[in-house]
């Protein structure tokens, strides 16, 4: 082989090593980059697995300040309800009473003034006694709707209370 062969060859053989030490190197870079990568994708898969858990606690922590706020709002309706039946019993008496009153107001007697002023009195205690009751009804229908409004209100302001409360 004449000196131009071996210098080709010589030439050629660190073209060649130079080729592999670059090759090499490019699968290491590579290799490093998908470790990189890896890693990355991996704590980013961690931070949507926690940001879902913390999303489930929060939403299970409302669902629960807005069962609470139901259970609550249920006890006080119930005893709401009782002590309007309470009221409503009381009223009755009450009526029952004025009715009584209204029927033992007439005045019997000989005298025709004394008996039409009774007749008179009678009326008005009859109109009085209605007028009562009328009253009575519709304040126990006010305070019902007032107490349902006033519970629903509190339930209400516990909810929202429960949904914006900011860890």
């Amino acid at each position: 082989m004449s000196g131009w062969g071996v210098r080709v060859i010589a030439l050629l053989l660190v073209v060649g090593s130079y080729w592999l030490v670059y090759q090499h190197g490019r699968t290491v870079e590579r290799a490093d980059a998908a470790v990189v990568t890896a890693d990355r994708d991996s704590g980013d898969r961690l931070a949507e697995v926690l940001g879902e858990r913390d999303a489930r606690a929060e939403e299970q922590r409302r669902a629960q300040a807005q069962e609470e706020a139901r259970a609550n709002a249920n006890e006080e309706r119930t005893i709401a309800d009782a002590g309007a039946a309470g009221a409503d019993a009381a009223g009755q008496r009450l009526r029952d009473e004025a009715g009584k009153l209204a029927a033992t107001v007439s005045c019997t007697g000989t005298d025709t003034a004394a008996l039409a002023r009774g007749q008179a009195a009678t009326r008005a205690a009859m109109v009085l006694s209605d007028l009562l009751a009328r009253a009575d009804a519709r304040a126990g229908e006010l305070a019902t709707a007032y107490d349902r409004a006033l519970i629903a209100g509190h339930q209400c302001e516990r909810e929202y209370s429960g949904m914006s409360v900011i860890r």
